[in-house]
C-alpha cells in the first residue's frame, strides 16, 4: 500500500526546479525527531508533494519516494534516515497553503495543524483532494 507525503523545501535552498533539473535527489538534511519518524515510515514507491516553504507557501510538484529509508552516509548519526526521491512533475497549478487552510477536509493534516514540520503524512483522500486542486 503506497504512502502519501508532503516534503517542504525553502525554495532558495533547493527548489522543485533543481529536483527537475537533477532527476532525483537524496532527502536529506531533516533534523526534527517526528519529521525523522516519518522518513523512517516512508518506502519505495511512495509518492510526495513538494511543498515551497518561505515566500512561496505553496505546493509546486510532484515527486516519487525511489528507495526505502536509510542511514545518511554523511550525517555521521545512525538516527539520521533519508529516502531518494525523483521528480514526477511540476504541478499545473501551485496549491497555496492558503487555500488547503480553507478546505475542512485538510484540518488534520500535518502542513496545517504542524506548520514548521518538513515532512508530513496525508491520506489518499487528501492526496487525490490537493491533486484535484492543483489541475485549476
Amino acid at each position: 500500500m503506497a504512502g502519501y507525503w508532503i516534503l517542504k523545501t525553502e525554495p532558495t535552498t533547493y527548489s522543485y526546479a533543481d529536483l527537475e533539473s537533477e532527476g532525483s535527489t537524496r532527502w536529506d538534511g531533516v533534523r526534527n525527531n517526528l519529521a525523522l519518524k516519518h522518513i523512517r515510515t516512508m518506502r519505495l514507491g511512495d509518492r510526495a508533494f513538494i511543498y515551497h516553504s518561505g515566500k512561496e507557501k505553496a505546493l509546486v510538484g510532484e515527486a516519487r519516494i525511489i528507495t526505502d529509508p536509510y542511514v545518511d552516509p554523511d550525517a555521521g548519526d545512525p538516527k539520521m534516515y533519508v529516502v531518494d526521491i525523483e521528480a514526477v512533475g511540476a504541478l499545473p497549478a501551485s496549491v497555496p497553503l492558503a487555500a488547503i487552510k480553507a478546505d475542512g477536509a485538510f484540518a488534520d493534516l500535518g502542513l496545517v495543524r504542524q506548520g514548521r514540520l518538513s515532512v508530513v503524512p496525508a491520506t489518499k483522500v487528501q492526496y487525490d483532494r490537493l491533486r484535484r486542486m492543483a489541475r485549476g
